[in-house]
């Protein structure tokens, strides 16, 4: 699956999943995301990032180690992040001007079925609302879909999209639901393509409340 977040003036983020597919693999039965609300101080680090990130989806996919990824999941620089696109000295302007300071992308996958989430930090909730409102928008165009921003079951200010049909060009093997929500200087990117619409809706919303209430309240 390819994963696409477009940025304003053609820049570009893209990430190919290259993990083969377990043949033979069945999607597990999902379980219960157990989520423990962090007191934890804004980070002013990648590793202090890391640690904000959620370790499991309650669907029980496996994690994909990160450098099994083109390019690497895990710890994302500004530098990192402008690299994707095809202009790679606009998109860093283009961060720039968000207030990008760091982020982290972690992928869980068998055979089809495939989560992820993107956790990005800026310097204010300003940007990083701007930086999801952006995202959301354009990565409805990129994928051919209507954003619903005021999606049941979600936390106010999250906006969801859903693909019920595969996208064989993008990758996508069976229906994919995307979310993107903020939480005072972070970004919550959530995908997820699942069996149906209603499994992938579901790891979205459980992933997403888990990975919100890891955040620290500022």
């Amino acid at each position: 699956m390819t994963l696409r977040g477009r940025l304003p003036g053609g820049a570009a983020a893209l990430l190919v999943l290259l993990a083969p597919a377990c043949t033979g693999c069945s999607s597990p039965e999902p379980e219960p995301v157990v989520s423990t609300s962090t007191a934890q101080a804004v980070p002013t680090s990648a590793a202090g990032l890391e640690e904000l990130l959620v370790d499991q989806v309650p669907s029980g996919l496996p994690r994909v180690p990160d450098d099994e990824l083109d390019p690497p999941a895990g710890e994302k620089t500004i530098d990192d992040v402008a690299r994707y696109g095809e202009d790679a000295e606009r998109q860093q302007q283009v961060l720039t001007d968000y207030g990008y300071t760091r982020g982290w992308e972690r992928f869980w996958r068998t055979g089809d079925a495939l989560t992820s989430v993107f956790l990005d930090q800026f310097a204010d909730a300003g940007g990083a609302g701007s930086y999801a409102d952006d995202l959301a928008r354009n990565d409805a165009e990129y994928y051919g879909g209507e954003l619903d921003r005021v999606p049941e079951g979600l936390p106010p200010g999250c906006v969801l999209m859903l693909r019920e049909e595969p996208s064989v060009e993008h990758g996508m093997a069976g229906p994919a639901v995307f979310a993107w929500c903020t939480s005072g200087p972070f970004t919550v990117s959530v995908a997820s393509v699942a069996a149906t619409a209603e499994a992938a809706r579901a790891e979205v919303a459980a992933v997403v409340t888990a990975q919100l209430d890891r955040l620290p309240t500022t």
